[in-house]
């Protein structure tokens, strides 16, 4: 049954945090933004003042008391994800999570085991790529046959080179840049072939950059590939380190044709000439790129939530591609492939 409009409270203001929060306070028809929750004070000082959100509390557990609040956003540090997600649904509440549910396979089948106990709710994972239009275009156009059977996706993610070296200050607790960075493409790379099981994988990397990796194991640029039940398989690229900009390519080869999206990084139609040369201007971060995407994946988990559509991803998907995120990670550090 609908609900005519679903509170909703976040918890976790930080970069894409805040994102999420002004999407939900603005932009999502049938959401209504009530609650917020951080342990900085000036996160919450920003949810009062920009947001006008009224209850704002230093804890989850405080958050989940309420009982006006229907669903909850969980934007936090990935090694909580997991048994907040566990919180939320034994408080009767619906959960967004961001990406990944956890870095271990174990732990996010265990909060599959408690989603079950709880039908009634919705429990949905941030993998944003599957609500961009373009990608969408894509999926429908293989499941409508027009590549023939697919057998091989070609996907990266690539970052601009941070030279403050960001992403390295969190190396440590991040999952190794296939749990941080591919993780999107391997799940678009099981949505584009059918969600077949994966049963190899193989990976390899070097740090061009950012030599302070090398202590956590981690790369600043890392290589690939999944190999699936069927035959199909998958060839992975990720970087921390372009000079121009963001940039997230796939392409899917089929039997009979392929397509590609995303290719050149562009950031909008128009092309320069001067004397430099011929170009157009590049992306510079994700949010650029999936600013529209983001919009479409609340308001799906919304709907989801209200009762009008399906949950459009299950916690299972989220399994699955930490699954096979941890054998790519395991792979690069042993040099080994893995048998899943």
């Amino acid at each position: 049954m609908s609900i005519p409009t679903l509170n909703v409270g976040i918890a976790g203001l930080g970069r894409l945090g805040k994102r999420h929060a002004e999407q939900l306070a603005r932009h999502t028809p049938g959401a209504r933004l009530v609650a917020a929750c951080s342990p900085v004070a000036a996160e919450l000082d920003w949810a009062r003042n920009e947001l006008g959100v009224g209850r704002c509390h230093g804890t989850l557990d405080a958050m989940l008391a309420d009982a006006d609040i229907h669903a909850v956003v969980l934007v936090t540090p990935t090694t909580l994800h997991a048994d907040q997600t566990i919180a939320c649904l034994r408080a009767g509440k619906h959960v967004f999570v961001e990406k990944p549910l956890s870095l271990d396979v174990a732990t996010c089948e265990a909060v599959e085991a408690v989603a079950r106990d709880f039908p009634q709710l919705v429990a949905m994972v941030g993998f944003v790529r599957r609500f961009d239009p373009s990608y969408a275009e894509a999926k429908a156009a293989i499941d409508s046959g027009d590549l023939g059977r697919p057998f091989l996706v070609r996907s990266q993610t690539c970052d601009q080179n941070d030279e403050s070296g960001f992403f390295v200050r969190f190396a440590g607790s991040s999952g190794g840049i296939f749990m941080d960075c591919s993780v999107h493409d391997i799940d678009l790379a099981r949505w584009m072939l059918g969600n077949p099981r994966a049963t190899r994988a193989f990976a390899s990397g070097s740090i061009a950059l950012h030599p302070a990796l090398a202590e956590h194991g981690d790369v600043d640029n890392g290589l690939g590939i999944v190999e699936f039940e069927g035959g199909a398989r998958a060839v992975f690229y990720a970087s921390r380190t372009m000079p121009h900009g963001h940039e997230t390519t796939t392409e899917v080869i089929g039997t009979t044709g392929t397509l590609q999206v995303g290719m050149g990084a562009h950031l909008s139609r128009v092309q320069y000439r001067d004397a430099c040369g011929v170009g157009h201007r590049a992306l510079p971060d994700f949010f650029a790129r999936f600013g529209d995407a983001f919009r479409l994946e609340m308001e799906a988990f919304v709907a989801a939530c209200r009762g009008e559509r399906p949950n459009p991803l299950t916690l299972n998907d989220a399994t699955e591609a930490t699954r096979i995120g941890q054998a790519l990670t395991q792979s690069l550090r042993s040099g080994m492939p893995v048998n899943l």
